[in-house]
């Protein structure tokens, strides 16, 4: 982990002002689950050219877990992009950065083909005993 800004005064009063404001875990909350956070994690983080003194908005209050998924997963070299698994009761992502939410990732609909969409027919005749069926 980077030493600044966390070393900073500013930085501590930022993170007191976002535990206070969100106490339990984010991504957990999404998922029903209620668990104290005790980190504060930069929805877009400062090696990607995030601000490092964001608005509140632009933190995320977390439990160890899931802070540790989210730095695997997203701000390590090698990860998969995707920090939260889950669908929220709503059926959305949970995580903020998935691509249905407006991510780099082709929608699933984009990579399937003309006869796999929705009213499309694969196959135009089917056999049965014999007889096709048209």
């Amino acid at each position: 982990m980077a030493e600044w800004p966390y070393n900073t005064t500013a930085w501590q009063r930022l993170r007191r002002a976002k535990l206070r404001a969100s106490p339990l875990c984010e991504p957990c909350g999404r998922l029903g689950r209620i668990v104290p956070a005790n980190t504060v994690d930069h929805i877009k983080s400062i090696a990607s050219s995030g601000d490092p003194f964001p608005p509140l908005a632009g933190l995320m209050s977390m439990c160890p877990a899931c802070h540790n998924t989210k730095t695997n997963a997203v701000d390590r070299a090698g990860g998969k992009g995707v920090a939260f698994k889950g669908a929220d009761a709503s059926g959305l992502p949970i995580d903020p950065s998935h691509p249905f939410f407006g991510g780099d990732t082709p929608f699933k609909d984009e990579r399937l083909g003309v006869l796999d969409r929705p009213g499309a027919r694969a196959c135009t005749k089917f056999r049965k005993r014999g007889r096709s069926w048209g």
